[in-house]
């Protein structure tokens, strides 16, 4: 899956029909207490807090002119894939099913229904939400949108177009990894652009598949993906995905839970942003290397904002949530 810039920059304009570009700063705090040239690129500020916005509108606008007669889609989600594609769905018209593991946040929840989503509860984590998903579209007569979709790549690529165009050039860029459109995204922008940055992805440590496999050279999935970083919370890669971040990815670093809360609160503190779990893991990630990243210009890929309000107050206190 290789993209040309033309098509990147035609779903950005697109893109930008809906949303706004997201604000990216380099943060004088960050350079200091790092020791390098900190620029982040706030995605937790779009229309629904986070960077999975941008693949709802390429995407419905895909299934709008490839398959006109469709009802709606239905997919699976921890919560910023299922607002983007109720958003984008709802203003087409269309119904949203969304499937959820049995726990999900509440926060998240409620943000898909208000955005119009018929929301249902299945399974003990993600991986078996929409392998539920997968199993009602036939039956329901709805789109199934996968994890990963050229489409979704496409939409979510704009917010490295933006960040790579409105920065410095960068010399690294740490991205978290979930089922991997950000991480695909990052090095399809790069790639097109033609530019030498090194992308480095950024796992939990409690939900290492996308590391596993980069390793190995194989896919590799795992056990159980239990870390509050819920963004981040996959068993099974995605090998179109493994595909793209395989050969593109400078490498794959897990963090902590620990180190995950330490990033929020330090997110706080220096920028005054709030960032859920998966928001927070690409900094958590430059600060576990910030040894050999020393007076180099970095950039940090803050995915999203939406983390439930208890578990933020938690973090901000000084805990780890523990799921």
């Amino acid at each position: 899956m290789q993209f040309t810039l033309n098509e990147l920059d035609a779903a950005a304009a697109l893109v930008g029909t809906q949303i706004p570009p997201t604000p990216q700063y380099a943060w004088p705090q960050l350079a200091a207490r790092l020791g390098c040239d900190v620029w982040v690129k706030h995605e937790n500020h779009g229309p629904t807090g986070a960077f999975k916005a941008r693949g709802g509108v390429t995407f419905i606008d895909w299934l709008r002119r490839t398959a006109p007669d469709s009802p709606g889609i239905i997919t699976a989600t921890r919560g910023n894939h299922g607002q983007s594609q109720a958003r984008a769905a709802t203003a087409a018209g269309l119904r949203a099913v969304i499937y959820v593991p049995l726990g999900n946040s509440r926060e998240k929840n409620a943000a898909m229904r208000a955005f119009g989503a018929d929301l249902r509860e299945f399974g003990a984590d993600f991986d078996s939400a929409k392998d539920e998903a997968m199993r009602m579209a036939p039956l329901e007569g709805l789109t199934p949108v996968p994890p990963f979709h050229p489409e979704l790549v496409r939409g979510v690529a704009s917010y490295a177009l933006e960040f790579f165009r409105a920065s410095p050039p960068l010399e690294a860029v740490y991205v978290p990894i979930g089922c991997g459109s950000g991480i695909c995204g990052t090095i399809a922008a790069r790639d097109a652009l033609g530019l030498t940055t090194k992308v480095i992805g950024v796992v939990s440590t409690h939900a290492p598949t996308a590391k596993l496999s980069f390793d190995s050279g194989t896919l590799t999935p795992t056990a159980s993906a239990q870390t509050f970083a819920d963004g981040m919370a996959v068993r099974v890669p995605v090998p179109d995905a493994y595909a793209i971040y395989a050969r593109g990815a400078a490498r794959i670093i897990a963090v902590s839970d620990d180190e995950v809360a330490q990033a929020i609160r330090v997110l706080f503190a220096d920028t005054h942003s709030a960032a859920e779990g998966a928001g927070a893991a690409a900094l958590a990630g430059l600060m576990q290397e910030r040894a050999q990243m020393q007076g180099k210009r970095v950039g940090v890929i803050v995915s999203g904002g939406n983390i439930d309000t208890p578990w933020l107050a938690e973090v901000l206190a000084g805990g780890t949530p523990r799921v």
